[in-house]
């Protein structure tokens, strides 16, 4: 039974998410809410420019709305006859506590992306205010989660549960920033952030149904079918782009999947397509300012020195799917070969 409500959320959000934007794309055209081309990139993306952005709320509203309704519905068709839920009250706190999590990241998006909007430019917040605003986040989620006797513990392959103690809270807060900035990083190109996050999802998915965490796993599958959804109007040639509303957004619902499950570990191998986009642009800053001026990618993040190198953005959309599938595929297998 528990499946079905897995199925019913990606087929649900992808739904929604898809329709959602026949009413969003126009209304963000009439509201002028074009996307300003960064000067740095490459140049042909100039002909991207007024592109609408902030197309990311399709998928936020749609894996909002479905995880709370799908997840309530499980939980009410699941209670035996002496009243008891199938998931406990600390499962049911990770999944709206991620959810808030998520939600206050788009936030922050939304913000950087209207303040672009609103000055014609491509710079928003400061990174020191959207560090600021991102740690603070951080800061509420894992309080959150403390004050529902989330322990500080972390699952390791071949080992099992391991117990990080106090430096759990500062080492989670780094982690939870970083992957958000790196997923932000990796949405460069038309459908690339959409497509990874899609691969990620499912996978997710499937993690979180083999260790029988359904409310997790319907979440999951509504960010898969969400994405989905969305790539029918981001795919090349984009017609709206998800702006930094939806990649931070992203980010922060693919760090409440797995630290929902215990695998904080996990996103690395997971989110290794967003972490390799942002050690690109560390190695390049790093490698210019050491050898003042030379370049170690064409330009960074390193999907635009693919492009560079004269990879279409469907190549590169593909490649990169297919990476992020395959390490997912090896982090489902880890799971399954060392047990849980």
């Amino acid at each position: 039974m528990s499946g079905i409500w897995t199925i019913i959320a990606a087929a649900l959000s992808f739904a929604i998410s898809g329709l959602l934007g026949i009413w969003l794309v126009p209304f963000l055209q009439k509201k002028h809410f074009g996307q300003t081309i960064l000067e740095e990139g490459p140049k042909w993306h100039k002909g991207k420019q007024g592109t609408p952005t902030m197309g990311g709320f399709m998928f936020i509203a749609a894996s909002i709305v479905v995880t709370v309704l799908c997840v309530l519905l499980f939980h009410f068709t699941g209670i035996d006859e002496r009243g008891i839920s199938p998931e406990t009250t600390l499962q049911s706190a990770k999944i709206y506590a991620g959810l808030f999590m998520a939600a206050a990241y788009g936030a922050i998006g939304f913000l950087d992306d209207y303040v672009k909007v609103a000055k014609k430019r491509n710079l928003g917040l400061t990174p020191k205010q959207k560090l600021v605003l991102q740690f603070a986040v951080a800061a509420a989620y894992l309080f959150t989660m403390y004050l529902f006797g989330d322990k500080s513990e972390t699952y390791i392959p071949f080992y099992g549960m391991f117990d990080i103690g106090v430096m759990y809270y500062p080492i989670s807060a780094v982690l939870i920033v970083g992957i958000v900035n790196a997923v932000n990083l990796t949405d460069g190109i038309d459908g690339l952030d959409g497509s990874v996050t899609f691969f990620a999802g499912v996978f997710l998915m499937m993690m979180a149904g083999y260790t029988a965490r359904t409310g997790l796993s319907i979440m999951a599958a509504a960010l898969a079918g969400g994405c989905l959804g969305f790539l029918i109007w981001n795919f090349n040639p984009a017609k709206t782009f998800m702006g930094d509303t939806g990649s931070l957004y992203l980010g922060g619902y693919l760090c409440a999947l797995l630290f929902g499950l215990d695998m904080e570990l996990f996103l690395i191998p997971m989110g290794f397509v967003y972490i390799a986009e942002m050690f690109s642009v560390i190695l390049q800053v790093t490698y210019f300012k050491l050898t003042h001026g030379k370049r170690l990618f064409k330009m960074s993040p390193i999907h635009h020195h693919f492009e560079m190198c004269g990879w279409s953005e469907v190549k590169i959309v593909v490649v990169f799917s297919i990476v992020e599938a395959v390490f997912g595929a090896a982090s489902l297998l880890l799971i399954l070969i060392s047990g849980v």
